[in-house]
Formats: structure tokens, sequence, C-alpha cells
């Protein structure tokens, strides 16, 4: 019964339900095989773009350019303290701590206006600066 309740919002949305001519014939257990496919390609693609946008960050940060288009375009560069260019486990290691930035409410990115050296709790983490050229 419980799963009827979760899963009939689905059905309708998906227009799964018995009242539906495409699915007349679909039984409880179909549909909720059919939800089930649908979260575990939501899941997948979620992973995916998360994989990508790691690598992203992560190559372009370590790379000669030093950052992102966007950091390209407004003329900044990622470096380690010293001011030398950060490998791809720093990059690695930055950009999970960008989410974990954006979890505490933000605060993370806040906190680069109040820091003496203007990094972000991300930069923290990894001990990077974010330089204007």
């Amino acid at each position: 019964m419980v799963n009827l309740i979760v899963i009939s919002p689905l059905i309708g949305l998906f227009r799964l339900s018995a009242a539906s001519s495409m699915s007349a014939d679909m039984t409880e257990s179909e549909a909720i095989g059919m939800a089930g496919a649908f979260f575990g390609a939501a899941m997948v693609t979620n992973l995916a773009l998360i994989v990508i946008a790691w690598l992203y960050f992560a190559i372009m940060e370590s790379s000669k350019f030093q950052g992102t288009l966007g950091k390209m375009a407004i003329g900044v560069i990622v470096t380690d303290l010293e001011g030398n260019r950060i490998s791809f486990a720093r990059a690695t290691g930055r950009y999970f701590g960008k989410i974990l930035s954006g979890m505490i409410l933000l605060i993370g990115y806040i906190m680069a206006g109040f820091t003496e050296k203007k990094q972000a709790l991300h930069d923290m983490l990894a001990s990077t600066l974010v330089w204007k050229k």
C-alpha cells in the first residue's frame, strides 16, 4: 500500500495511469518499474554531469591557462599560495570544496569578502588564491 501511495503521483505524472490509453494493461509492478527506471536514469545523468563538471574545472584550472573560460574572460588565474600553477589533485580538491562552500548556504563563498587574502572556503581548503592578471 505504501508503494502505491508513493508511486501513484509519479504514475500520473508520466501518464502511466490505468485511465491512459497507452497503459491500460500496465500493472502496478510495471508502473513501479518504470518509475524506478526513470529515477535510475536521472541518477546516472546527475553523476555524469558531476564528473563532467569536475573534469572541466580541474583540467582547466591545473592547465597552462590556470582558469576556466570564464576566469580567462575576466582576466583572473588560480594559483597556489606561492603563485605557481596548481596540480590536478589540488584543482580537484578545490572543485569538491566548492560543493561544500555552496552546501552551507553559500557562506563558503561569502567568506571571500571577509578574509585577508580574499579566499573563499574552497580556496582555503585547497591552499589556492585567485589573482587578477
